[in-house]
C-alpha cells in the first residue's frame, strides 16, 4: 500500500473513485498494519488522496466498488465505508461542492424506485435530534425522488461532521465535512458476537476477541490457511483464524490449560464445567470442522516433522509474570528416569528464558513456515528501553509491521508481523542467536521499586498528618 499506488494493467481503463473510510478510534496503532495486510491478502488496488494522520478517517480512491466491499468484509479495524461525494471545511463550502457532483454520477440512487434516508454523525461532538434534522433540511436540494424509508432503505446517505479527537473540548465548528453514500460497514460485530463474556472456556490470558482478529488479519489468514498457535492456552487466537477460514492447530506444554482444570477465571465460578475445552469454544462458534487439534508438547524440543509447513503462526509467547515461562529439563547433571517409572512419570521444568522462547520461536518460523507464510507475536518491552534494535530478528523473517499496545506507564507490548523471505541455511537454523533483555527478572525489579516508593509517599503524608495534628492540639 502506498500513497502512490500504480493501477495493474487490467485497471488502466477504469475511473477511480473517491472514498471516505472511518474507523473506530481505538487501537489505533494497528489500523494501518491491518488494512495494509488486507489490501496484500486480497491484491486491491488503493491510493491516498491524503497521507494518514492522526484522524479517525482516510480519504482515499479505489478503482471498483467490489474492492471497497471486499476490504469492508474483513477488517476489524474499520466502521464504515463511504462513497465520497464532497468534503469541504464548513458547511457552506460543502454544498458548493456537493452541487458541482456530476448529476451522472447521482442519478442512479436518487431515482423514484429507490428508498433512502439521511444520517446524520458527529465525531466528538453531541447534538440534539431537532439539531441534527436541521442540518438534514440543508440537503433539500438534492433531487431525491425515492421514498424515504428510516429503517430499510435501499440506499443510505451519511452527512458526517468531525470535531477532533478530543472529547472534553471540541471546538465550536467542526474541521471538516462530509458527504456520501454508504458503501460497507466493517466487521465490528464480529467483536461482539466472539466475546470473553459469552465464551465457554476461557484463561487468565485469553487474548480479547478484537486483537485476536487483528491478529488473523495481519497473518493473512484465507480458507485452507494452515495455523499453529504454539502457546496455546485457551485458544482464543485459534478461534479468530478458524473465523477467517484457518484450519488450526495449537500446542501448549500446560496439561492442565488444555485439559480444562485449571482454576476458572470468572469471579463466581467454584470449579470448571466437565466440558471446558478448547474445542468447546470451536463448537459454541459452529467452527469445529475447522479444529485439528491442540497438543501437550513443550516447544523447546522438536516435535513436527522438518518438512512440515504452514500458512501462519499466531501466538502470544509466555512472558512470566501472569503466567509461567517453563520448559521441560533439570539442573541435575546425568539424570535418567528408570524404565520401570517411565509409564507414570512427569517431567521436571525449568526455567525457559525470554531470549530462549523467541530464539526458538523465530528458528521454527524459518523451519516451519511456507514462503510468504506469515508469522504474527506478541513482545514485551520497556518503553524507556525500546529502539528496533531490542526486537527478536531472523534472516529469513522481514518485518512487516509493528504496532504498540501501552499497557502501563513503564512496559507496552509489540505485536510483530514477519514475513518469511527464504528458506534458511543449516548455519542459520542451528547458530542463530536472540539477545534480548530478561522482561521478567527487570519487571520485577523495577515493581519493587515502585512500591518502595509508594510506602515512602505513603508514610510521608503520614507524618504530615501527624504533624498538622500535633500543630492543631498545640494551638
Amino acid at each position: 500500500m502506498s500513497h502512490k499506488t500504480h493501477p495493474s494493467r487490467s485497471n488502466m481503463n477504469k475511473t477511480w473513485t473517491k472514498y471516505l473510510l472511518w474507523f473506530a478510534q481505538e487501537h489505533v496503532d494497528f489500523r494501518f498494519a491491518e488494512i495494509k495486510s488486507l489490501i496484500s491478502l486480497f491484491n486491491i488496488q488503493m491510493k491516498f488522496l491524503r497521507k494518514p494522520k492522526d484522524e479517525p478517517f482516510w480519504i482515499v480512491e479505489f478503482p471498483s466498488e467490489t474492492e471497497v466491499k471486499l476490504l469492508a468484509s474483513r477488517s476489524v479495524s474499520l466502521r464504515n465505508c463511504i462513497e465520497l461525494w464532497a468534503y469541504a471545511p464548513n458547511m457552506q463550502k460543502l454544498h458548493e461542492e456537493l452541487k458541482q457532483y456530476p448529476k451522472c454520477l447521482m442519478h442512479p440512487y436518487l431515482q423514484a424506485e429507490k428508498s433512502f434516508k439521511i444520517e446524520v454523525e458527529t465525531f466528538c461532538k453531541h447534538f440534539s435530534q431537532k439539531q441534527k434534522v436541521d442540518k438534514l433540511e440543508t440537503f433539500s436540494y438534492l433531487p431525491m425522488e425515492g421514498p424515504v424509508d428510516l429503517r430499510n432503505p435501499d440506499v443510505t446517505f451519511q452527512y458526517v461532521e468531525y470535531y477532533g479527537i478530543v472529547p472534553h473540548n471540541p471546538p465550536e465548528e467542526p474541521y471538516e465535512v462530509f458527504f456520501g453514500r454508504w458503501v460497507a460497514s466493517g466487521l465490528r460485530q464480529m467483536i461482539k458476537k466472539l466475546s470473553l463474556k459469552t465464551r465457554k472456556f476461557i484463561g487468565n490470558t485469553s487474548m480479547d476477541p478484537q486483537l485476536s482478529l487483528l491478529m488473523a488479519n495481519q497473518a493473512k489468514v484465507t480458507d485452507g490457511s494452515l495455523v499453529l498457535d504454539p502457546f496455546v492456552g485457551s485458544g482464543s487466537l485459534l478461534v479468530a483464524a478458524a473465523q477467517f477460514g484457518g484450519y488450526v492447530w495449537g500446542t501448549d506444554i500446560d496439561y492442565l490449560m488444555l485439559h480444562g482444570r485449571t482454576r476458572p477465571t470468572r469471579i463466581r465460578q467454584k470449579i470448571r464445567e466437565l466440558d471446558e475445552s478448547v474445542r468447546a469454544n470451536m463448537k459454541q462458534y459452529n467452527m469445529e470442522h475447522r479444529y485439528m487439534d491442540v497438543l501437550v508438547n513443550d516447544f523447546a524440543t522438536p516435535f513436527w516433522r522438518e518438512d512440515f509447513r504452514f500458512d501462519a503462526l499466531i501466538t502470544d509467547p509466555p512472558y512470566g509474570i501472569r503466567e509461567a515461562t517453563e520448559r521441560v529439563g533439570t539442573k541435575k547433571e546425568g539424570y535418567e528416569v528408570k524404565a520401570e517409572h517411565l509409564p507414570t512419570h512427569i517431567p521436571a521444568k525449568i526455567e525457559y528464558g525470554i531470549s530462549n522462547i523467541y530464539k526458538d520461536l523465530l528458528r521454527f518460523a524459518a523451519r516451519h513456515l511456507r514462503i510468504g507464510g506469515r508469522l504474527v507475536c506478541w513482545f514485551p518491552v520497556f518503553r524507556e528501553d525500546y529502539t528496533e534494535s531490542v526486537l527478536p530478528q531472523h534472516p529469513c523473517l522481514h518485518l512487516v509491521s509493528n504496532s504498540e499496545q501501552t499497557l502501563s506507564k513503564v512496559t507496552s507490548r509489540r505485536l510483530l508481523t514477519f514475513e518469511k523471505a527464504r528458506e534458511p541455511t543449516k548455519d542459520e537454523l542451528d547458530e542463530h542467536e536472540v539477545d534480548i533483555m530478561d522482561f521478567r527478572e527487570k519487571y520485577f525489579v523495577i515493581r519493587e521499586e515502585t512500591r518502595k516508593e509508594r510506602r515512602l509517599k505513603q508514610a510521608k503524608v503520614r507524618e504530615e498528618d501527624r504533624l498538622k495534628h500535633l500543630n492543631k492540639q498545640s494551638l
